[in-house]
């Protein structure tokens, strides 16, 4: 595990998990940047049902979910079946793209790098919507009187300075702060800084939220820009090779665990 999480919180519930964990990585504010010393740990990944449990009358859930919020630190862990993923993969999902990427890996095995791989052929043009949807749903939510905070500021952009830099270099990268040494927008850094240091729910004033919708739309328009001479394709390239992937994995995992 290279994520900064306490094992003796993390590890019950790696054990408890039903299904093998293809990978377990963090998301959340650990993922993006700017951790706070009560941040909760949000666990994202894939996990593969076996083949036996598929084609039963009572198949398993797509979905396995634990929220804990009584344990030392809360926990909220979701991940998705292979066959499940594996189709948001090709869905131009956004989302699954930073999972899949995070280097902050709290699970993983082998499998782990050839969907990496694969993902990258993943990549499209399309993907600067997820990230300008993301942002202006963001956006907006900070619209409401007293709304407006550094921690809503901040995944307001976010995403588009994600989107951006996927666009232009075809690279996942999700920390703002690694992000930000590329823009060197001193108002993200004092932003973060806030966020940080704790005073993260500290409601902004009118003015500076109307100097914010000045940063907000240019990058806006610099996401649309950068997706118009991106040269990505609009459609993922590889459904073959990650159906042989989907194919491989399952059998791999049901021949495992008829010999156990």
């Amino acid at each position: 595990m290279n994520a900064p999480f306490r094992a003796d919180v993390i590890d019950p519930f790696i054990e408890a998990h039903p299904h093998q964990i293809l990978f377990l990585t963090a998301s959340g504010a650990h993922l993006y940047g700017f951790p706070s010393k009560d941040s909760d740990y949000d666990l994202r990944g894939c996990h593969i049902a076996p083949v036996e449990q598929l084609i039963s009358l009572a198949p398993p859930r797509e979905t396995y979910e634990v929220l804990d919020r009584d344990a030392a630190v809360e926990v909220d862990l979701v991940t998705h079946d292979l066959g499940k993923y594996l189709k948001l993969l090709l869905n131009k999902n956004g989302y699954v793209l930073e999972q899949i990427f995070s280097p902050m890996i709290v699970s993983a095995d082998e499998r782990l790098e050839e969907l990496r791989e694969l993902s990258l052929r993943c990549l499209t043009r399309y993907h600067f919507h997820h990230f300008r949807s993301f942002a202006k749903n963001q956006w907006e939510a900070l619209q409401e009187p007293g709304s407006a905070t550094v921690k809503k500021l901040l995944y307001a952009y976010r995403p588009l300075l994600v989107g951006i830099t996927l666009m232009r270099e075809k690279t996942v990268e999700s920390n703002i702060v690694t992000l930000n040494e590329r823009f060197g927008l001193r108002f993200i850094d004092d932003l973060v800084e806030a966020k940080i240091s704790g005073t993260e729910r500290m409601p902004l004033g009118e003015t500076a939220l109307d100097e914010h919708r000045f940063h907000f739309e240019k990058l806006n328009d610099e996401l649309t820009f950068s997706s118009e001479s991106s040269g990505l394709p609009e459609e993922p390239a590889g459904r073959e090779a990650i159906d042989d992937f989907l194919v491989r994995t399952r059998l791999a995992t049901s021949r495992a665990s008829l010999v156990d």
